[in-house]
């Protein structure tokens, strides 16, 4: 059984102490990832956009193990406002319109009040990836 730590270098993680993704054989477990740029540590007002650049975050950190989204099997949402949700709809349909994975959206209060939603996913590599 292999085990391996990723980490997107954000300062969330060195703080609380967790990681990005944590790999298990072929499994890929991707902690709740939020709409923040990690590269300069910004983040949009607007949920569309965070809602992107959550996907955008997910993919990379799927890719850099060797996974692709099509390897998600579970993706849970959470938002501080449930009424928002709706609004993210194109953009969650764009990444997962044809992979459609198991799903889960709740409301819940994020770390952050700039978080406007928060993705988790869980994906099982193919062999072919």
């Amino acid at each position: 059984m292999s085990r391996k730590l990723i980490s997107s270098g954000s300062s969330f993680e060195e703080n609380i102490g967790y990681s990005r993704a944590v790999v298990q054989d072929n499994w890929v477990f991707v902690s709740g990832t939020t709409g923040y740029n990690y590269e300069d540590m910004s983040i949009s007002n607007d949920i569309v956009l965070q809602t992107e650049q959550c996907l955008i975050n997910i993919k990379n950190t799927l890719e850099e193990v060797g996974a692709n989204l099509s390897d998600i099997v579970r993706v849970t949402y959470i938002l501080p406002n449930a009424n928002e949700f709706k609004d993210c709809w194109p953009v969650l349909k764009k990444y997962f319109g044809k992979i459609k994975p198991a799903a889960t959206m709740f409301a819940a209060g994020l770390a952050d009040e700039k978080m406007k939603i928060e993705i988790q996913v869980t994906a099982l590599k193919s062999s072919n990836t």
